[in-house]
C-alpha cells in the first residue's frame, strides 16, 4: 500500500473534503474538512485499506492562524501492511468542537479527553468527556497558553528586566 494509492481512494470517495495534502517523512498527512472527518476516518476503517489502529489523538494551537487556530491530529495506523497516515482538522476559536471516533475506536476515549483537557476541544458524542488529568476546577486549558506568565501577586520582580 502506497501513500498515493492511499490518497486516491480517499479523493475518490471524499472528492470534495480533502483541503491538502503533503508527505513530511514519508508519512501520508491529510487535512481534511472537520465535518467529513468520521467519515473519512469510518471509510479508512471499514474499506479494504483497513486502518484499523488509531495510534494517537492530539491538539495544536496556531494563535497565528485565527480562522485555523485549533486543530486536532489523528494518527492512523494499518498494523498488517505497516502503512501510517495522519489527518489534520482545523477549526477556530469560536467553533471549537469535532465528532468523536470513540465508537469507531475505543482507544479514542482517553486520547480525547487528555486532548479536552489540555486544549478545550469538544468531541461530540463522547461518552464521558471531562478532564483526565488537570483538576476539573482549573479554569483554563494549559496548551493554549493563556494563563499568566508570572505570578501578578509578586512586587520582588521587575518584568522589564526580562523582555516582557
Amino acid at each position: 500500500m502506497t501513500n498515493e494509492f492511499v490518497l486516491e481512494a480517499i479523493t475518490r470517495e471524499f472528492p470534495e473534503s480533502v483541503i491538502s495534502s503533503s508527505e513530511p517523512y514519508g508519512m501520508l498527512t491529510i487535512e481534511v474538512k472537520k465535518e467529513d472527518l468520521k467519515k473519512i476516518v469510518h471509510y479508512l476503517k471499514d474499506s479494504s485499506l483497513e486502518i484499523n489502529f488509531l495510534t494517537d489523538v492530539c491538539g495544536i494551537h496556531y494563535p497565528e492562524f485565527p480562522d485555523k487556530e485549533i486543530g486536532v491530529v489523528y494518527h492512523l495506523h494499518n498494523m498488517m501492511t505497516n502503512f501510517r497516515i495522519r489527518i489534520k482538522v482545523f477549526m477556530s476559536r469560536e467553533n471549537i468542537e469535532v465528532d468523536s471516533l470513540v465508537d469507531l475506536y475505543a482507544g479514542a476515549n482517553w486520547m480525547e479527553r487528555e486532548t479536552f483537557d489540555f486544549f478545550g476541544i469538544k468531541f461530540k458524542g463522547h461518552p464521558d468527556l471531562r478532564p483526565i488529568l488537570n483538576m476539573e476546577d482549573l479554569g483554563y486549558h494549559p496548551m493554549l497558553k493563556e494563563y499568566r506568565l508570572e505570578d501578578g501577586t509578586r512586587t520582588d520582580k521587575d518584568d522589564a528586566m526580562f523582555g516582557r
